[in-house]
């Protein structure tokens, strides 16, 4: 029998179901002759990269992006993938990190002539093949080389034993705003492939499509797409046309610590930026910043739930602890749950991101290992 632990006060409650059921979502709008890497980067946005990948590849996934190859190694190493995986690192190497993709089998980004020769030199100390990912920058300005200088890094892996290229990959800047830069993107990198598989008579693996594109631009899924905040139940911007019926993944609920009855007058929290209207009932909820509640979110007017009703936050967000204006009628009482996010109320990551002027990829990943998680 496991120790008994305390009732935790946040808990961050991530649905498989949710989770299953936008990965159909995204393999009903690409077709099923389209493979799907799922990104897991960031713990899976947060959700916990063992669990979603668990999931994920009970339903047929077998390619995963991760960030880098500390992350790469998390994953094949949690003992959650039971299949044969493609796992692919998105950064770009250190020269000392190359014998660990060669050791674990993870997949490498390549970007440039002097990590290639680097990891040609490894892959022949160690006999073993190294599989990268070519990297193209057709305008993400990010990692990789632009198209004429990437099909020179391509004929030069032609002439690395140790070196397979197993894929060529770009990454669009605004794929759910400027299509006509998007699709520029797209013809450039369809261009450059095309010219490699015709000189090198090989085939690779093309991949290009993130969120946005899948939901803007089917002519861009290609081999692969690689689909990252509309797994987790979000569009990538508002500006999306197209639109899935995604399910957020993640629901975080604070308990309420402490209640007490204010007279009128009374400020609320640091810099007594909230003053109450009328005598009500202030409710102190175990979640603050440390938890991932953004202190940007302070006197926006945010709601959370609690008891089937929905409350605004008031005062200044702390580290620890939020406060909630109930009212007078509310029967809510310490211990009870209230729902700062998710889908249960009217607050949703996207709807606090609107708030504190971020994205919900943001309030996902900010989600901290404070925040219990619980899976169902």
């Amino acid at each position: 029998m496991p120790a008994p632990t305390p009732e935790p006060m946040t808990e961050a409650i991530v649905s498989l179901q949710h989770l299953q059921h936008n990965l159909s979502e995204i393999r009903r709008k690409t077709g099923e002759g389209v493979r799907i890497m799922g990104v897991v980067k960031a713990n899976a946005y947060g959700h916990d990269v063992h669990r979603v990948s668990e999931t994920l590849e009970q339903n047929g996934v077998t390619d995963f992006g991760v960030a880098n190859i500390q992350e790469a190694i998390e994953l094949q190493t949690g003992r959650a993938l039971k299949k044969p995986a493609s796992i692919l690192a998105f950064a770009s190497p250190l020269s000392s990190q190359i014998p660990f993709y060669l050791k674990h089998g993870i997949e490498m980004t390549l970007c440039n002539k002097e990590t290639l020769f680097a990891a040609e030199s490894h892959a022949a100390a160690t006999g073993k093949k190294l599989r990268v990912h070519i990297k193209v920058d057709t305008g993400m300005g990010r990692l990789g080389l632009p198209p004429a200088a990437a099909m020179e890094l391509l004929r030069a892996s032609e002439q690395c034993p140790g070196i397979e290229v197993k894929g060529i990959y770009t990454h669009f800047a605004d794929s759910s705003g400027d299509m006509e830069f998007t699709r520029r993107q797209l013809r450039d990198f369809l261009s450059l492939a095309s010219e490699y598989e015709h000189s090198s008579g090989k085939q690779v693996l093309r991949h290009a499509a993130n969120s946005g594109a899948i939901l803007s631009l089917p002519e861009a899924n290609l081999d692969m797409v690689r689909p990252g905040i509309t797994l987790y139940g979000y569009h990538p911007a508002k500006e999306t046309g197209t639109r899935l019926s995604l399910k957020p993944v993640m629901q975080v609920e604070g308990k309420i610590a402490f209640l007490k009855t204010v007279p009128s007058g009374s400020t609320i929290s640091y810099c007594r930026t909230w003053r109450a209207p009328a005598t009500t009932t202030i409710a102190t909820i175990a979640a603050g910043y440390a938890d991932g509640y953004p202190r940007a979110l302070s006197g926006k007017g945010a709601r959370v739930t609690a008891n089937g009703q929905s409350f605004s936050q008031v005062g200044t967000i702390t580290m620890d602890q939020i406060m909630v204006d109930l009212g007078t009628s509310s029967t809510a009482k310490v211990g009870d749950r209230v729902v700062l996010f998710g889908w249960e109320g009217p607050t949703t990551a996207e709807t606090l991101a609107d708030l504190s002027n971020t994205i919900s990829y943001e309030i996902l990943c900010a989600v901290s290992r404070r925040a219990d998680r619980i899976f169902r």
